[in-house]
């Protein structure tokens, strides 16, 4: 792994440096400055400089970067200083910046200290680091045996992301499938880019060390009775196209055999919330919306726009807070705008009109028209930018991902109750091209 970690601002002046291996000394520091911090353009997170390599993020005014001599796994380091930095903002919170190091360098040396030994990684987990080392302000003077023992054990132990003894009056667990979609459709109606970014979340409140056991659909409909009172779930091996799911991410608490061989996720979860998996989606994907742009120019300063935005999800379904953004030319005057739902308006800074529709229901079709003016006399190219939408559809995923179970394993809990929620989100990354 790596040899040293340097905390720098972007003026060369070092905030904190520290070495963990001989195979390199402090003149590296002078590198990092003539290589990285003198060159006009700092895009590039890698640099190699004379059989160091250099591997950096920046933070505000100041850099993190982690040197090595070895040929290392770059993905794992970059992972393991996206780590450093949520350590340090659980400890110092959202404004971790260059006074915050200044201010409690002795703490940053020591969670330093312990987060990597000899280079390679320990313990990672910020509630467990709480344990044992903590601000100036919250220190205990003494500590008993019994709960040395405990930091002991949490610190070496296999399970080192939970704390043992918790205990709630009211056992529940709160599972949120958020899909983010990036769809890039032509003016037909063709998928030209189609990317599904999952997270499944959770947060748990149990007691004990539970043993959770989370299953997944590949295939699924949903069957509605009783007037969409009740949900039923079926899994039609048979038919429907499968679902291919793509770069998945896993929590460290996820046992990994267990989903190699049935495809469950099983783990032993952390108390509060975490990101328990993450995924990717590009084939078989859902669009929730789908948009007919017409725009023709009539005469030299006229231009005539009608969208008509139909969605395709179901009708039990609704989308929360649309907003349609229709781009015009650059030198449009005005905006003559005609809607029978919603409100819209031109705004001139963005050179878009701007429709919001606080709800949408599925299978339903609504459209705007406008008459553009332009300034006469102006003439300007126009590059006609993509329509763009804004969404956020409940109980919809793009993917079909669905929730099969969620068993939960403890002696002793008695009850656990179980909430599960779908999203699918697009902030601007849904675009229909005109």
């Amino acid at each position: 792994m790596i040899s040293g970690i340097l905390f720098i601002n972007e003026l060369g002046k070092v905030l904190i440096s520290r070495i963990y291996r001989q195979d390199i000394t402090i003149s590296f520091i002078d590198q990092f400055k003539i290589k990285v911090l003198a060159a006009k353009k700092t895009t590039n997170p890698i640099k190699h400089v004379e059989g160091t390599t250099f591997c950096f993020r920046r933070i505000g005014s100041f850099f993190i970067v982690a040197v090595t001599k070895k040929n290392i796994n770059a993905a794992l380091v970059f992972e393991f200083l996206n780590t450093i930095i949520e350590i340090f903002k659980g400890y110092f919170g959202e404004k971790f910046n260059e006074n915050t190091i200044r201010t409690n360098f002795s703490l940053v040396y020591e969670l330093l200290d312990e987060i990597i030994d000899f280079g390679y990684p320990q313990t990672t987990e910020t509630d467990i680091l709480k344990l044992y080392i903590t601000r100036e302000n919250q220190r205990q003077t003494k500590k008993s045996k019994e709960s040395v023992k405990q930091i002991s054990i949490k610190a070496t132990g296999v399970i080192g992301w939970r704390q043992e003894g918790l205990k709630y009056s009211r056992n529940e667990v709160f599972l949120d499938i958020v899909e983010n979609l990036h769809f890039l459709v032509s003016n037909s109606g063709k998928f030209l880019k189609s990317d599904v970014f999952g997270e499944i979340i959770m947060k748990s409140r149990l007691s004990g060390m539970p043993d959770c056991k989370l299953g997944l659909n590949d295939k699924v409909l949903l069957d509605k009775r009783s007037g969409g009172k009740r949900t039923k779930m079926k899994n039609t091996r048979g038919g429907n196209t499968p679902i291919v799911i793509d770069d998945v991410t896993f929590h460290q608490c996820v046992k990994l055999s267990k989903f190699d061989t049935d495809r469950s996720i099983s783990f032993v979860p952390p108390d509060g919330e975490f990101q328990c998996a993450s995924y990717r989606v590009t084939e078989n994907v859902k669009k929730p919306f789908k948009v007919i742009p017409i725009v023709k120019e009539r005469g030299a300063i006229t231009v005539d726009v009608k969208v008509t935005v139909i969605s395709l999800f179901s009708e039990n379904l609704f989308a929360k807070n649309t907003v349609v953004r229709i781009p015009t030319p650059p030198n449009t005057a005005e905006c003559v705008i005609t809607t029978q739902t919603g409100k819209a308006k031109y705004d001139p800074q963005i050179n878009c009109i701007v429709w919001s529709i606080k709800r949408f229901q599925g299978k339903e079709e609504l459209s705007l028209s406008a008459e553009v003016n332009l300034i006469r006399g102006k003439q300007s190219v126009w590059s006609r930018p993509p329509i763009s939408l804004d969404f956020t559809i409940p109980s919809y995923t793009s993917s079909g991902l669905r929730v099969r179970y969620l068993k939960v394993v403890e002696k002793s809990i008695t009850e656990v109750v179980k909430w599960v929620r779908y999203l699918c989100v697009s902030k601007g990354t849904f675009q229909v091209r005109i």
